[in-house]
């Protein structure tokens, strides 16, 4: 009763899985053993419950595995179906209810209940090791126990006899004959190697009866179970046919060995079913092999394919038969058990085609004796159901709630499952096909053949036969269940004569009559039936040297006697027909005594007497007895015992005898015998012992509890003389054999009731001999045996402690409650403690020689300190781990720290950890502060090998808490935190120990932190944090390393997310990934392994589904199939540095997918984490809990740019804007600062790089956070001057690394969707609209943007700045944009380019270095352009941006009139905002770089580059602004190099002036554009600024090299507008693109808009020093249509233009703003031509009467205006004038105002003329005379023919 219930509290009594089972075993062995004690102990082994230690291998509960989802990675190409799980507002129940006790045993009012937190992200932990498995984890310990299932209770194994993985069942379903069954057929059917010609098991019986023999008892078993250890090609299924013995001139076997398909007759029939009625004796009749594993043999089921099986047709089930057990490997996945499924097998249905024939009779190794002769072969079909079984078919139940056993089979269930019907080459003998219960329906049954039982299912009740395997009794392993039989095989006999022989076989207890019926021992072959007391063989018909093959299975008895003996009998029989059945005449007899046939393998002979005379086992009476033919005749026979009592070593069964002595005689009582037998144990093989292991272990140690001190040292020396061989003979190499295991887990019970606990005599005995080697003692070699099993009796010693607490407290335990510890005596805990000290002695002594049994020894100790922690009072075993750690110290070296850093592993795994003592606050964990201490003291450690190790145990230790499913309150993980807490002030009390780990080490430690951390209370975190502000400073760099440590990463080497590099990959074990638990890649390997195995050439996803559903059950199969055969290779390779290619490349897809959602979860919720424990550490210094001692609050400004500088998940965005938020408006003041500008504009770089993002949602958060930073500096500036230069600053920086063109499909470029996004989110910046949505989209509450400063109401925000600066950034923008799209096109079009920099230049004019940059772009791009005067009025504009940045500072000489001169010079600069973008200086830009130098040396630059342009008279005014400067310095040598410039410069404006042609600095073109492929261009007109060389046809050609590509790219042509008329759009061709080129000239003085003056001469002979914004241009034009046309039809049409600013300008080209027109008649046209002329030559008459000096170059010039005016071959435009107006037609047409008009100023004309001439006369010297009469003649003659039109002028002149 008490055993009931401590199987409750601790222990489960399982019931032996024999136990209940009818055993065909002595009657004796079912009665009463106590007078064989030894017997009883034998049976007792295989019939006592079990007790199993539920505690001992730890309990662990684990919670479901986490499920991750998709992480979605920021970036520019973020898929836009994110944007709905981000932007849907999920309503997140994180409050978990804690208002139920804690399952973790605390009691609950001890601790407050922690109110539930709510957390930004999930804890890091299940992410960094999502595959956590604590059995596959645990196993890395060394030394670490694993629980050995018993053989009987293994799914691999149903009994210990079918000890083989692998186990085939056998139907029989049908056997078809030609001829038709009309008699019985019997048979066997074993295993047989061909290889080696011998059984592999033993027979199964079965039959097939016809119809008229069949009965109620007819039915059989037909199925039979086999079992192998390994698979080959040479084991097969024998199958032998047997009948009835062939009637001597009756019906000969040869009937049904004929060709053709006849039947028998009738009469045949009948006579054979009457001889089969009357003869009871059978000969062999046929026999065939069936190979199960050779897929080369036809006719064998290595030729079928399985219906189940996953492989195509060409796959054959040889090898699916050949596989092991994979399925069961529970390690196949890391942990993954739960989504293991077990392959079904379906069985394969078989027919065996042919069988050979018997004609002369065989042994099993003549059978495929080459010599023996071939018959035909017999015609009959034998269909057989093959199947390999699973653990799971041979047992649905094995451990049952109460332990009991269930090794039945449904067979119906086998029956109802689907098969396919394999045939091979006999089709027409196999009909139909196989469904449902019935095999054969009626027809089939009485057309075909019949079933095996006449076509009942009664079959489907009975217990399957389970075939002993033969090769399992050479092992010498312990049986599961009592066996004790003996198989007998009669060989063969020589006769000197023919005959009909067989023989009788029984077993009989004595020999004292031979009239006394034998025992029944023989087992029947009828399963019906029972125990036989005669067996008969087969008949060998007619022959001298009769041979057989049957087996007879003999059930011996429990005592063997000397008396007990086999009896063989030989009978001959007649076989003919007679009226009665035939009588066998007995030939003779043979004698084997069981004594004799009990050994293993018995293989003999035995001579035959003719009869037996009384006591015929006696010597005596042999001699007297007579031999058979003199001696002659030999029995050749075999046997085979299989027995779990009986040993066939004497050794063994002295010491059974003796020990039955001493049981009998009592314990007080013995002799020197037993102390033999005891010591000649040692002499027994070791092969021997395990057999017999459990029974000799229970003997021992009842002498070692019972015995005195001598009889107590011999059973101990002979215990670990015994464990320590059967440790050796362990064949799995492990330093725990599975039988000792098996003994100590579940056989040994102490036992029971009936005597006391054996760990005090344990202790005593082996605390004796440790005590006697320290003495200095010789205690032999079983000392060291005893070191090297420590761990047998330790267990030993804690399963009896473990007992003992259970059968004392069982009964007074309150229902409910958990055992009370056992309180060791203090003689007993003394004794324990003085062993425990010997052995740690041995640990220390042996780790400083490096011996490998110190680490064995010290894993036995650390196990037996953990396994006491369940038993005795915790205390006391705190009392062993600190005598532990004093022995080993701190710091140790070696193989000692390693010894004891495994210790702490161990022992740290128990299950209730947690729980010794430490779950009230008043009471301290103590092997917990052990455990954080030792760790620490190993990351200190020399030998990176231990960091590891340590840092793994740590991260193993927190995976276990976080998925234990008992610990998942939040007062159970709120003390796991506060438990392990203190590690991290020890991390930040010696930084170094930490910095000197390496990255995977790292990880290992700061993922546990950031565990910590996600369940620590805020008091225990503020706490920390106020201890110490260095501390706390070095607290954030440990977050700073998890940044980096855990960042995700897009892309790696290899362009594979998260992955390694080469280098790292090309080391150590074998790495896909460095981010996540070293587990992870373990669990991979193993995944990538296992799928190498199942994937092959032809493998399909079918046959892979149910692995990659235990791998990734998230996921379906992968849609092709996947090969993993030469990935693997490569993995290797790649590990050992052989390759170069990526191990990540090897995974499977889904194995690879999986693996980066692991690695994304896993940043996602660190980042999270750090944000959550910065958003703490804001509030706690904001309340002012925290103090700070940082100027720039640099720990937190660190973490938030690396927030921002990394790719992160979309949900930290999501909960990022809100700690953004609250960071500035608590600390706005500092983090605004100057100090701070660095961390200030990496967040706005940042900020504006998410604008860019394609996720609404993001950019959207990008402009809050925009919006958020102006807030700030509007609150603590009340402007937001230096933000706007930040922003400004920020943007032009963005734009290098953002594409802002993006090609379109035609070729051309176009504004990307990047610089399209961007500037939306720049748009949403300044719109008020939309900023209440955006604020509440960002979870942001309140009014973030109000700005009202402490004791004010006014709201100092404003949206017209936020739109101000909205715009601003939107110039920047639009600039860089358009430099972008000019950009492909620089090469040729030098104005685009140009324009771009000044778009740039003028876009950034908020920020004067930015500015004063892309001036200087500028200029370079004019100067090498040779565009002199642009690049000087460029420099002049860098100069005007310093000087009026600096005016006002204390040395600077320049005042506003200075800088209103410059504006002269470049009138671009009116207009210019500097002056506040300089004061507000950024860290890098601003005033610092504003001084006079550098305007002096723009100036001189601008200076320099004006006298290129020989523009003298702008040098003079820049001149006059540098002269100051070097006055106030006193630069006497810089002022001389000015006025000696200047002199110069005076010179060149005097040769200027002085020249006779009229100075030109450059050509003014207007240029129109026409046409879509213009673009921006299109129906613009501009006016460019060339050289002075530079012609009409040169501008052309240059226009046409820029644009023609440009518009033939776009399929369209160029046409150039010769002609200045103007241009109608209707008129333009459509397809075609125009350009209008036409000269035009500036407008110096508005006197020269005079409509009657020509364009060409009203340009001013002197040198002016103005800028002009206004050019004109003439056109000529008809009325009737034509351009050209005489004098009275000619009009003009004068155009003037009006640019966008003057030049010389910063650019070659102006846009045309303003353009008017006028037309003018032909009479205003020649006044104006008249007027024209005589203007210009009064103002060569004047500028002679001026000058006094040298004038011979003014000679010249009124040489040439007077040859042009009075000479005879040029006067005919004057005279074609008076022609066209004067004459009497057009004369009376003319108005008198326009007749007077044109008469005065042909008047004016020649009265200039005159004095002209009159000047001249008085300036030439002889050489001119000639020059001078012609002029005066073509005067004279012009003035002659003027007089006829005007006939007033010869008075006049």
């Amino acid at each position: 009763m008490g055993d009931n219930h401590m199987s409750v509290r601790r222990f489960r009594r399982i019931q032996h899985p024999f136990s209940g089972h009818v055993l065909d075993l002595d009657p004796l062995l079912y009665g009463n053993l106590d007078q064989w004690p030894h017997l009883k102990e034998l049976v007792q082994s295989y019939k006592a419950d079990w007790l199993k230690d539920e505690r001992k291998y730890g309990h662990y509960e684990c919670i479901p595995p986490p499920v991750f989802e998709q992480q979605i990675f920021e970036g520019s190409d973020t898929d836009l179906e994110t944007e709905l799980r981000l932007s849907t507002r999920h309503a997140t129940s994180e409050d978990m209810d804690d208002e139920e006790p804690s399952t973790s045993g605390r009691q609950s009012s001890t601790i407050n209940s922690v109110p539930a937190q709510k957390h930004l992200g999930g804890p890091p932990l299940p992410a960094y090791d999502p595959v956590f498995h604590w059995v596959t984890e645990r196993a890395f310990i060394f030394g670490q126990r694993t629980s050995e299932l018993p053989a009987s209770l293994s799914p691999r194994s149903e009994y210990m006899f079918i000890s083989g993985g692998l186990k085939i069942s056998v139907k029989l379903v049908s056997l078809n004959l030609q001829a038709g069954l009309v008699e019985p057929v019997y048979g066997t059917m074993c295993l047989y190697n061909k290889d080696t010609r011998e059984k592999l098991s033993e027979d199964f019986h079965f039959r097939f009866l016809p119809s008229d023999f069949q009965d109620e008892a007819s039915g059989i078993q037909r199925r039979s179970v086999f079992s192998l250890e390994a698979a080959s090609t040479a084991i097969c299924l024998l199958i032998q046919l047997e009948k009835h013995v062939t009637e001597e001139a009756g019906i000969t076997p040869s009937v049904y060995t004929r060709k053709e398909p006849v039947h028998l007759l009738e009469r045949e029939k009948q006579k054979l079913q009457a001889w089969a009625r009357i003869m009871p004796f059978r000969e062999p009749f046929a026999w065939a092999t069936v190979p199960l594993f050779d897929a080369t043999v036809t006719g064998g089921v290595g030729g079928f394919t399985s219906p189940s099986s996953p492989l195509p047709q060409l796959i054959l089930l040889g090898s699916g038969l050949m596989e092991g057990s994979l399925d069961s490997d529970e390690r196949l996945v890391a942990g993954d058990s739960k989504h293991h499924e077990p392959r079904q097998h379906e069985p394969v249905l078989v027919d065996v085609p042919y069988f050979n024939r018997v004609k002369e009779n065989y042994t099993e190794e003549t059978l495929l004796d080459p010599k023996r002769l071939t018959h035909k072969p017999v015609k009959a079909t034998l269909r057989l159901e093959v199947e390999r079984l699973s653990g799971g078919d041979l047992e649905t139940d094995v451990l049952s709630e109460c332990g009991s056993f269930n090794g039945s089979i449904d067979g119906e269930g086998r029956e109802t499952s689907m098969s396919r019907h394999l045939q091979n080459g006999s089709a027409g003998y196999t009909k139909g096909g196989f469904s449902g219960r019935s095999i054969w329906s009626a027809g089939e049954k009485h057309g075909f053949g019949y079933s095996a039982s006449g076509g009942s299912s009664s079959e489907f009740g009975r217990p399957d036969f389970k075939a002993v395997e033969f090769r399992t009794l050479s092992k010498g392993e312990p049986l599961a269940q009592i066996l004790h039989c003996l198989y007998i095989y009669p060989q063969s006999v020589n006769l000197s004569k023919k005959r009909n022989l067989f023989i009788r076989v029984e077993l009989r207890k004595d020999d004292s009559d031979i009239r006394k019926p034998p025992l029944e021992a023989l087992f029947p072959r009828d399963s019906d039936s029972s125990m036989q007391k005669y067996g008969h063989s087969q008949v060998d018909i007619s022959t001298k040297n009769p041979h057989f093959h049957d087996e007879f299975k003999v059930r011996l008895p429990a005592v063997l006697t000397p008396s007990h003996h086999l009896l063989f009998t030989f009978f001959h029989v007649d076989l003919q027909m007679k009226l009665e059945a035939p009588k066998p005449v007995v030939v003779g007899f043979s004698v084997l005594p069981l004594m004799l046939a009990v050994q293993y393998r018995l293989d003999g002979t035995l001579p035959v007497v003719k009869e037996l005379l009384p006591n015929y086992l006696d010597e005596n009476v042999k001699q007297k007895m007579e031999f058979l033919d003199e001696g002659k005749v030999v029995f050749r026979l075999r046997s085979r015992l299989c027995s779990s009592l009986y040993s066939v070593n004497d050794k063994i069964r002295d010491f059974f005898v003796e020990y039955d002595c001493y049981m009998l005689k009592g314990s007080t009582t013995w002799g020197p015998e037993l102390l033999e037998a005891i010591n000649g144990l040692k002499n027994v093989e070791s092969s021997a012992i395990p057999q017999f292991l459990q029974p000799i272990l229970n003997m021992l140690l009842r002498m070692i509890g019972d015995g005195g001190e001598t009889l107590q040292v011999a059973a101990f020396r002979a215990m670990v003389n015994v464990i320590t061989r059967v440790q050796q003979e362990s064949t799995d190499g492990g330093d725990r054999n599975k039988f000792l295991v098996h003994y100590v887990d579940y056989a040994f019970d102490d036992f029971g009731w009936h005597r006391d606990p054996v760990y005090p005599g344990l202790c005593n005995v082996w605390r004796s001999l440790a005590r006697s080697k320290a003495k200095g003692y010789r205690v032999g070699p079983v000392y060291d045996d005893a070191l090297s099993m420590a761990w047998v009796f330790l267990e030993l010693i804690v399963k009896s402690m473990a007992l003992q607490q259970s059968r004392t407290c069982i009964d007074n335990l309150p229902l409910g409650e958990d055992l009370p510890p056992l309180q060791l005596h203090d003689e007993v805990f003394k004794s324990i403690g003085q062993l425990y000290d010997c052995l740690l002695t041995e640990v220390h002594e042996r780790c400083k020689k490096n011996l490998p049994l110190a680490k064995r020894l010290n894993a036995s100790i650390a196990f037996f300190c953990y396994d006491l922690l369940s038993v005795v009072e915790p205390r006391q075993v705190f009392q062993l781990v600190a005598l532990y750690l004093d022995k080993f110290g701190s710091v140790c070296q070696g193989m000692l720290h390693d010894c004891k850093l495994n210790f702490v592993r161990i022992v740290s795994d128990h299950d209730l950890f947690l729980e010794l003592p430490g779950r009230d606050p008043s009471e301290r964990n103590y092997l917990a502060s052990v455990f954080v201490h030792e760790l620490f003291i190993t990351f200190d450690h020399e030998d990176p090998g231990m960091k590891s190790k340590a840092a793994r145990m740590l991260a193993a230790l927190m995976c276990k808490h976080e998925y234990d499913l008992r610990y998942q309150s939040l007062d159970d993980k709120l003390y796991i935190a506060q438990l392990y807490f203190p590690l991290v002030g020890m991390i930040l009390e010696e930084m170094p120990v930490f910095y000197n780990m390496k990255p995977m080490e790292k990880r290992e430690v700061l993922v546990c932190v950031l565990q910590y951390l996600h369940h620590l209370d805020d008091v225990t975190l503020i706490k920390a944090w106020q201890r110490s502000a260095a501390q706390t400073k070095l607290f954030f760099k440990l977050l700073e390393e998890c940044q980096d440590l855990f960042e995700y990463k897009k892309a790696g080497v290899d362009g594979l997310i998260g992955a390694m590099t080469l280098a790292e990959q090309s080391t150590g074990p074998i790495r896909y990934s460095e981010k996540l638990s070293p587990s992870v890649n373990i669990s991979l390997m193993e995944a990538s392994c296992h799928d190498g195995r199942w994937s092959g050439p032809h493998a399909t996803p079918e046959g892979t589904s149910s692995f990659w559903r235990r791998v990734s059950p998230q996921f379906v199969s992968p849609t092709n199939g996947y090969s993993m055969t030469d990935t693997v290779v490569q993995a290797q390779a790649a590990a050992a540095g052989k390759s170069n290619t990526p191990l990540r490349t090897t995974l499977h897809p889904l194995l690879r997918h999986k693996l980066e959602l692991w690695e994304e979860n896993l940043s996602a919720s660190v980042t999270l984490q750090i944000m959550e424990v910065m958003e703490k550490f804001l509030e706690a210094v904001a309340a002012g809990k925290v103090m700070t001692d940082y100027v720039k609050l640099d720990c937190i400004t660190t973490i938030f740019t690396g927030f921002l500088s990394r790719s992160q998940p979309l949900p930290f965005w999501k909960a990022f804007i809100p700690v953004f938020s609250k960071l500035f408006i608590t600390h706005g003041a500092t983090l605004m600062g100057r100090e701070n500008d660095r961390f200030l504009k990496q967040v706005v770089f940042h900020l504006l790089r998410l604008a860019v993002f394609r996720n609404d949602s993001i950019r959207e958060r990008a402009v809050v956070g925009l919006q958020l930073l102006v807030r700030t500096s509007f609150y603590y500036f009340q402007n937001i001057a230096r933000l706007r230069v930040m922003l400004t600053i920020t943007l032009s920086e963005l734009m290098s690394d953002v594409q802002v063109t993006q090609t379109r499909m035609d070729g051309q470029l176009e504004e990307s969707a990047e610089a399209q996004r961007l500037r939306k989110s720049l748009q949403q910046m300044g719109a008020e609209s939309l900023s209440p949505h955006l604020l509440e989209e960002c979870g942001v509450s309140g009014s973030p943007l109000e700005v009202t400063p402490e004791g004010s109401s006014e709201d100092l925000w404003h949206w017209s700045e936020m739109a101000d600066l909205a715009t601003t950034l939107l110039k920047a923008l639009d600039a860089a944009t358009q430099h972008a799209l000019l950009s492909p096109g620089t090469m040729t079009d030098k104005y685009g380019m140009t324009e771009g920099f000044h778009g740039l230049a003028w876009a950034y004019a908020h920020v004067p270095d930015l500015h004063i940059m892309w001036l200087l772009y500028l200029c370079d791009a004019h100067q090498q352009n040779q565009s002199w005067a642009e690049a000087a009025q460029c420099a002049v504009a860098v100069a005007g941006v310093i000087m009026q940045a600096i005016l006002g500072q204390k040395d600077n000489v320049w005042g506003k009139e200075h800088v209103e001169a410059l504006c002269q010079i470049c009138p671009m600069l009116k207009g210019a905002v500097v002056g506040e973008a300089a004061a507000a200086e950024v860290e890098g830009y601003g005033a610092s770089k504003l001084t006079v130098e550098s305007a002096v040396k723009y100036l001189q630059l601008a200076n320099k580059l004006f006298v290129q342009a020989e523009l003298f008279h702008f040098c003079v005014d820049i001149l006059e602004l540098i002269i100051p400067v070097h006055k106030m310095r006193r630069a006497y040598g810089q002022l001389s190099k000015c006025h000696t410039s200047l002199c110069s410069i005076y010179e060149s404006l005097q040769e200027q002036e002085s020249s006779p042609i009229p100075f030109k600095d450059a050509t003014y073109y207007r240029v129109g554009f026409y046409g879509s492929r213009f673009g921006k261009l299109d129906g613009k007109e501009y006016v460019y600024r060339e050289a002075q060389d530079v012609r009409l046809g040169d501008i052309m050609q240059v226009m046409g090299n820029i644009y023609e590509s440009m518009v033939i790219e776009g399929g369209q042509t160029l046409h150039i507008i010769p002609d200045s008329g103007q241009v109608v759009a209707q008129d333009l061709k459509a397809g075609v693109c125009y350009l209008q080129i036409t000269s035009v000239d500036p407008v110096l003085d508005d006197r020269d808009l005079d409509i009657r003056k020509e364009r060409k001469l009203l340009r001013s002979a002197r040198v002016t020093s103005q800028v002009f914004d206004r050019f004109l241009f003439d056109t000529p034009f008809t009325k009737n249509g034509r351009n050209q046309g005489g004098l009275e039809d000619q009009w003009k049409r004068r155009t003037v233009l009006q640019t966008e600013g003057p030049f010389p300008a910063l650019l070659n080209r102006l846009l045309v703003v303003r353009s008017e027109s006028r037309e003018f008649a032909p009479i205003e046209n020649a006044i104006g031509m008249i007027e024209t002329r005589t203007a210009a030559l009064a103002g060569e008459v004047e500028e002679n009467d001026r000058l006094d000096g040298d004038q011979a170059p003014r000679l010249q010039s009124l040489q040439r205006i007077l040859q042009g005016s009075v000479a005879v071959q040029v006067n005919s435009g004057v005279l074609g004038v008076c022609t066209a107006f004067l004459s009497e037609e057009p004369a009376t047409r003319l108005r008198s105002q326009e007749l007077q008009e044109l008469i005065a100023a042909l008047l004016e004309f020649m009265a200039v003329c005159k004095k002209a001439i009159r000047i001249h006369a008085r300036l030439i010297g002889e050489e001119d005379q000639d020059f001078h009469s012609n002029l005066v003649i073509g005067f004279q003659s012009l003035t002659a023919e003027l007089s006829h039109y005007i006939p007033s002028i010869l008075s006049e002149l």
